[in-house]
């Protein structure tokens, strides 16, 4: 390939992620996946001093817990990064309010609809607010209500995951919301993806999996390892055993946690056919499971009874890498893929 073609591949790439490198300050538009346990200060911190946006993953921390993350982010990276909070954290709005205090640019609103508060609290504080569309009916919505952004996971990614797969979902809305960029995650472990994407309208990515075997990560290393060994179709969906208990499937690699999570929902619902329950208290009881279970496998190395809530892009995770070395495969990955456009055209 000429280095002409070479270049007007990556020149090509900057432009398609001009939209949403400009959204995020920063160089590529590339945004890392809110990963509880795993998105702390030391990795997010990485993803943004290699160009990215890094996202901090406050899960279930309390406000000054919350706040103390954030500086220490601050004090390893001078580059934006933003924070994930949850939209059912009993405290949201005091969430918000510190990322306010702290000078967070972004703050992403995921787990369901975010109420029309937090989201009006975070715009008047000066914060851009992107959240999760699983279908193009809600990606309007939330458009009319003011967020500055969208993110459409499909339902290749990890964790707590949608029923609707990317290539659906990119092709049911990135051609009809055009008012905000939208970045699309669930399954992206190359580059090539990343440029398709971005043909299609995209304004950036948001990549998860990719990252949690990176140098910077703290995960424990038998987590890593378990991703290193895994190929796609290891990272399974959990099931929903009652309609009564709407549990939100969550993706994982297959381990006997996996088998564990279903008994635990078979001892519930006969605590709620008994009477020992309601059903709210029971589906908190089934939701609570994962954020120990996650605990377990990345804090603690547990990866037999722990979560290991990985994306389908697991197969394409080989090794142990730094960010900035992630980062640069992928994109010179993307920009070969449209250097060989050029050349193709121009034969």
């Amino acid at each position: 390939m000429t280095e002409t073609a070479t270049a007007t591949g990556y020149a090509r790439l900057e432009s398609l992620m001009a939209r949403g490198s400009s959204f995020f300050g920063s160089r590529y538009a590339i945004l890392g996946g809110a990963m509880t346990w795993v998105s702390e200060r030391n990795l997010v911190a990485a993803i943004s001093n290699a160009g990215g946006f890094g996202v901090l993953a406050s899960g279930a921390m309390q406000p000054e817990r919350l706040r103390e993350e954030i500086q220490a982010t601050r004090a390893l990276t001078g580059k934006p990064f933003g924070v994930n909070l949850i939209t059912l954290h009993p405290q949201l709005l005091e969430m918000v309010q510190v990322c306010l205090d702290e000078s967070v640019t972004h703050i992403v609103l995921a787990g369901g609809l975010p109420p029309g508060d937090a989201i009006e609290r975070a715009k008047n504080g000066g914060a851009k607010v992107v959240c999760f569309a699983p279908a193009l009916a809600l990606a309007k919505k939330l458009v009319r209500s003011g967020v500055d952004a969208l993110v459409i996971e499909g339902s290749e990614a990890g964790g707590h995951i949608g029923p609707v797969s990317l290539t659906v979902l990119a092709q049911e809305i990135l051609p009809h919301i055009t008012e905000v960029p939208v970045f699309v995650a669930g399954g992206i472990g190359r580059g090539e993806a990343i440029a398709s994407y971005l043909e299609m309208g995209a304004a950036g990515v948001q990549l998860g999996t990719r990252f949690v075997c990176a140098s910077e990560s703290i995960a424990h290393p038998n987590f890593k390892k378990a991703f290193i060994r895994a190929s796609a179709r290891d990272a399974v969906a959990s099931v929903q055993l009652d309609p009564r208990f709407p549990v939100i499937p969550v993706r994982a690699l297959r381990n006997q946690g996996v088998e564990e999570f279903m008994q635990t929902q078979r001892r519930i619902i006969e605590r709620v056919d008994r009477g020992e329950l309601d059903l709210a208290a029971g589906q908190l009881e089934i939701e609570h499971y994962w954020a120990g279970a996650l605990r377990r496998a990345v804090v603690d190395g547990d990866v037999e009874t722990g979560s290991l809530m990985a994306g389908q892009s697991v197969g394409m995770v080989k090794a142990e890498q730094p960010v900035a070395e992630i980062m640069q495969e992928l994109i010179d990955q993307a920009a070969g893929f449209l250097s060989a456009r050029v050349v193709g055209e121009v034969a």
